[in-house]
């Protein structure tokens, strides 16, 4: 079902929201039935609890959810939506305020609770729809929501039906949506136009590596995202052990995410110039597949020896960079589901982002707490640069130690955004268990926050 809110109607269930600290005082003004109700449930508004009221008519005449307690809360996000899911199918209204609690990302998360991945078997979301609260801007929600069902949808789906060609595909149908300007350079053609790295991962496999390249905008500040596209991650000839194979349908999560972003700045008309640049390829195993001990050459001109073929996504993000870095744009931003070093550290909930601009990193962090997308910043540490130069070539594709993984791959990316303003984005794209708004599966992180930080990012 689309993610929208029901619309206003005084048919609308109301929709009483409480925390665990206030509910004794919102019962001592209620009606003696209703008191006397609540205490036959034993509502103490936990997180995620329901009640629901009944009228004369015995129809529902109202619905109390639980927000939970300050410690719930601050262990959760999205505490209206924790309860989406037990409520019975039709529209409710907000009666009461948030409890401090932000109304618009509030709401986003209910919308959230509606999405299900329903491709190959049936699924379903939270069926009740909520009216949007007073104040915030619906069009602006569902924006962001459908652009993260967008990237949800596309990470979700197996290797089988989303490979280079169908990745294509999708950031067509955006563009085409929003009347961007589209074109592809495919397989041999990414020799002759320098794109050897991009060609060099992703020529092994039978779908032929491209990198997509949608513009949008005339006029204002401009904004160059470059989302890692890897369709499947075998390994290659570094094979993956087959446990760590299994979830690499989401390896082109970053690809997904700068397209859900994508859709809603579009959908917003934010006053800038877009560029997403995807390189989209599949890591395959194939007599034709590049092999460790290889050099590469790359469209900087830096050469890069490969030490493992499973550190893929930093090449062909790094031809991807070298095309966006030729234009200086105002801002480059890369999100890529980059390395498990970055989800050792960080776990699978936050997005890691490198900058060397403080003033964005501390836009980018304030912004995410307000939308609850959380980041969090890590160096550029200049002193490891050094392990990412083999001597043999300029650069090396994966640093033998095992020290610093996400570090020394972002310092990586970086010399081929060298000059730029350029922010990157090590996201994990995978939520391993259920939350509310944020069913198990593909899931875009670090998206909201960037949305939201733009403003102060671009000065729009």
């Amino acid at each position: 079902m689309p993610l929208t809110f029901a619309a206003p109607s005084c048919d609308a269930t109301p929709l009483y929201a409480l925390t665990s600290e206030g509910v004794e005082d919102w019962i001592a003004t209620q009606p003696d039935a209703t008191q006397a109700w609540i205490a036959a449930t034993d509502f103490k508004a936990a997180l995620g609890s329901v009640a629901l009221l009944p009228g004369t008519d015995g129809e529902i005449s109202a619905a109390v959810v639980g927000l939970g307690s300050d410690k719930a809360r601050a262990r959760s996000r999205f505490a209206l939506a924790a309860s989406a899911k037990s409520l019975p199918e039709g529209s409710y209204t907000l009666a009461s305020d948030l409890a401090g609690l932000d109304p618009e990302t509030e709401a986003l998360g209910w919308l959230l609770a509606g999405y299900a991945f329903d491709r190959y078997a049936k699924a379903s979301g939270a069926k009740a729809q909520l009216v949007c609260p007073a104040g915030v801007d619906a069009q602006k929600v569902e924006a962001i929501a459908a652009g993260e069902a967008l990237t949800r949808d596309l990470i979700n789906t197996p290797a089988s039906d989303m490979g280079p060609d169908e990745l294509e595909a999708a950031s067509c149908d955006l563009a085409t949506r929003f009347e961007a300007d589209f074109t592809v350079t495919k397989g041999e053609d990414l020799l002759e136009q320098n794109f050897p790295m991009i060609h060099a991962v992703g020529r092994a496999s039978p779908r032929a590596p491209r990198l997509i390249d949608m513009r949008w905008g005339s006029s204002g500040p401009t904004l160059t995202l470059v989302g890692k596209g890897v369709c499947f991650d075998t390994g290659g000839l570094n094979l993956k052990p087959g446990a760590s194979m299994g979830l690499m349908k989401k390896d082109m999560g970053g690809a997904a995410t700068v397209l859900g972003l994508a859709h809603m700045i579009m959908a917003l008309n934010l006053p800038l110039r877009l560029r997403v640049l995807i390189p989209a390829v599949e890591n395959s195993v194939s007599g034709d597949a590049f092999r460790p001990g290889d050099i590469l050459n790359s469209r900087k001109g830096l050469t890069v020896e490969i030490n493992n073929t499973d550190a893929e996504g930093r090449l062909v993000l790094a031809d991807a960079l070298a095309l966006a870095s030729e234009e200086n744009p105002d801002q480059i931003i890369s999100m890529a589901t980059l390395t498990g070093a970055a989800r050792v550290a960080v776990g699978p909930d936050l997005s890691p982002f490198y900058t060397d601009d403080d003033a964005i990193a501390s836009a980018l962090s304030a912004a995410a707490d307000a939308v609850a997308d959380p980041v969090w910043r890590m160096p550029f540490w200049e002193p490891y640069e050094k392990m990412i130069e083999p001597g043999i070539a300029d650069l090396d594709n994966a640093p033998k130690g095992g020290f610093a993984g996400s570090i020394t791959a972002a310092l990586f990316l970086r010399r081929f955004a060298q000059g730029q303003s350029y922010t990157h984005f090590d996201i994990y794209g995978w939520n391993p268990s259920a939350a509310p708004g944020r069913p198990k599966g593909g899931v875009g992180m670090g998206a909201r926050a960037v949305l939201n930080a733009l403003p102060k990012i671009l000065n729009i």
